[in-house]
């Protein structure tokens, strides 16, 4: 039988062994610590490195959030192909390739075009250890010195945002209004379109009357 009304509730037995049943995160400090550490431990195994992958600017769907920018999951076949570099050479040197995704506009394809010839550009692949010969692709007269080695990707190639949808100007810089308004202005010329066939049709033969009463 269902309890109606706001009554007071029988048989209450709420005084249960609840110590057994809950947990207590008194070690979210200490974790802490740990996962900074970890990461610590990570970039220095996988030195000189960066301990992320490079990925693609792409889009938020829905019409609410296409306005701002992301990471993508990685690029595609068409990206790569245009970057002038090889869909199974891209994930050994740094790149997170996406078969799945396709790209639907020029502007996605050269902006994530151009992101990989930026990252190639300064990339420095170092020969395997041991390797009597460079392979091809690898760097040659490398002057690390000289050379600005970065933890993350993200630190060297960002992802900026783009300009806001929407900005103010002042009062003067809007455009001067319409005589008589926009909505009389554009049924004037949707009429003028209309008619013009049968103006110009009447135009002529009041022309080839008067020719003919002479």
């Amino acid at each position: 039988m269902a309890i109606k009304h706001n009554n007071q509730i029988q048989k209450n037995h709420f005084r249960k062994d609840w110590q057994r049943r809950v947990r207590c995160h008194f070690d979210q400090p200490t974790q802490k610590i740990r996962r900074r550490e970890v990461r610590r431990a990570k970039a220095a195994a996988v030195a000189p490195r960066p301990v992320d992958k490079l990925r693609p600017i792409v889009r938020c769907p829905t019409l609410k959030y296409n306005r701002r920018v992301r990471a993508g999951r990685g690029f595609t076949l068409t990206e790569l192909k245009e970057a002038g570099i090889p869909r199974l050479v891209a994930p050994t040197i740094g790149i997170a390739v996406d078969h799945r995704r396709q790209n639907l506009s020029e502007e996605s394809l050269s902006t994530n075009v151009a992101r990989l010839k930026a990252y190639k550009a300064r990339l420095i692949v170092f020969p395997r250890k041991g390797a009597k010969h460079p392979k091809a692709g690898d760097s040659k007269d490398i002057d690390l010195s000289s050379t600005k080695i970065v933890p993350n990707v993200g630190s060297a190639l960002p992802i900026i945002s783009s300009a806001p949808g929407v900005t103010e100007i002042k009062k003067s810089d809007l455009p001067s209004p319409i005589e008589g308004g926009a909505y009389t202005k554009l049924r004037k010329l949707r009429s003028d379109a209309k008619l013009q066939g049968a103006r110009e049709k009447r135009a002529r033969d009041k022309a080839e009357a008067e020719a003919n009463k002479k």
